[in-house]
């Protein structure tokens, strides 16, 4: 039936499945840019197409689109009233355009019974979403190490860890798999069996470049002279960027790995699919939560060491600034970092403090307290003039008073004479 798409949500994204000329008009009229699903994984969703069809809908499907979920995007499932799944945590539901208008779709019928109680369909479904949602951050990765220009692999082969040696092998790997699976429309058993081993190394290299970047914190936390916490800071400026790039790569590489497992998964046992897919899902927040505190915890060190800095620039006016602003190139990197992999981050740049700021600050201190003190030695002096005074005063007075009885009395005994 014409005007009529239908909407799958999960708690990463938004797919919008319908006749190509609808889908886009449903787009337009909310405002929302979409990544388009392509014709492989609008086919998976054939088989949701198919129960909705049993159901007695005669919806067609030429187009899918896929939006990340963001606060607008998540507003409409509450505001078409999507149903969501207990077991698999999807909201769907169908949505009717007026006819002659370009906007103004109104919710037409909640999701089609049969929909809402095929488990297969569902997880099917759910699997797709997940997998859209990943390869999503993996090109949002790959985007991110060609912007900071990151040569992955010349870090690795920099380092004679035998684990980073073969993150090079692994990726490659990982990338034909991909690259295969694109071609062909989803998995196979010959892909799956070269990258199965895969995620151990992937782990051991992310584990490594987390003790790098804690061994950097550590360096600046032990440091608290200006020279030595200035040369670690600008140390820390190059190799927290290439330990973020290689932390980029290994979640870009298990991201991949995760897709091929669904895939994998969903051929051989379809009916453990969606419950494999939530433990997917709950190990890669892990990963996220053990990166967050990692990365976090090293700009707490370097905001640290800027405070130093910044308490001590009248002393060090060349190497406070330096520490500062080294401080804010590894926070821009972590918050660039954080973006892409969908990490919360609420890190802003430290102003470097000038030393002219400095000692304008200290001059007016000791002006100030300068003015004070003078006060004090005016009114102190003050007073000591005036207690000298009166004392002086006091001692003239008893001095003429005697000199006058001495006088009184000589001229008494002149007088008997």
């Amino acid at each position: 039936m014409d005007n009529e798409i239908q909407l799958i949500s999960d708690d990463d994204g938004l797919a919008v499945i319908g006749r190509a000329a609808d889908v886009e008009r449903f787009l337009v009229a909310e405002g929302l840019s979409a990544k388009d699903l392509g014709p492989q994984r609008l086919k998976s969703f054939g088989s949701a197409g198919a129960a909705v069809a049993q159901a007695g809908s005669e919806m067609a499907a030429d187009s899918g689109r896929w939006v990340r979920l963001t606060p607008e995007s998540a507003q409409l499932v509450k505001k078409y009233g999507l149903r969501e799944s207990s077991k698999t945590g999807l909201s769907t539901g169908v949505v009717k355009g007026r006819k002659g208008r370009v906007g103004g779709f109104v919710e037409f019928a909640k999701a089609p019974r049969s929909l809402l109680t095929n488990p297969a369909v569902l997880a099917n479904a759910a699997r797709i979403m997940t997998q859209v949602a990943m390869q999503q951050t993996m090109d949002e990765i790959t985007d991110y190490l060609a912007v900071i220009d990151a040569k992955v692999d010349d870090v690795l082969r920099a380092q004679k860890d035998a684990v980073l040696a073969r993150m090079i092998g692994v990726g490659f790997v990982i990338e034909e798999a991909m690259t295969v699976r694109e071609m062909r429309g989803g998995g196979d058993e010959v892909s799956w069996s070269k990258v199965q081993a895969a995620p151990a190394a992937i782990a051991e290299t992310q584990a490594y470049a987390l003790r790098q970047l804690d061994a950097i914190a550590e360096k600046m936390e032990k440091h608290t002279k200006i020279g030595d916490l200035a040369d670690a800071a600008r140390d820390a400026e190059t190799a927290v960027g290439e330990w973020l790039a290689v932390l980029a790569r290994c979640f870009q590489l298990q991201d991949a790995v995760t897709v091929l497992e669904l895939d994998r998964v969903g051929d051989t046992s379809p009916d453990e699919l969606n419950g494999h897919r939530l433990g997917l899902k709950a190990a890669r927040r892990d990963r996220l939560e053990h990166i967050s505190r990692s990365t976090e915890r090293l700009v707490a060190r370097m905001n640290d060491a800027a405070g130093t800095a910044n308490a001590k620039v009248l002393l060090h006016p060349g190497k406070s600034p330096a520490v500062v602003r080294s401080r804010n190139q590894v926070a821009t990197g972590v918050h660039d970092f954080h973006v892409r992999l969908g990490i919360e981050s609420g890190s802003r740049p430290s102003e470097v403090r000038r030393w002219v700021e400095a000692a304008a600050e200290a001059r007016d201190k000791a002006i100030e307290t300068g003015a004070k003190g003078l006060d004090t030695a005016r009114s102190l002096g003050n007073e000591t003039l005036d207690r000298a005074g009166s004392v002086t005063g006091r001692l003239s007075s008893g001095i003429a008073e005697r000199t006058r009885r001495r006088r009184g009395a000589a001229a008494g005994h002149v007088d008997e004479g």
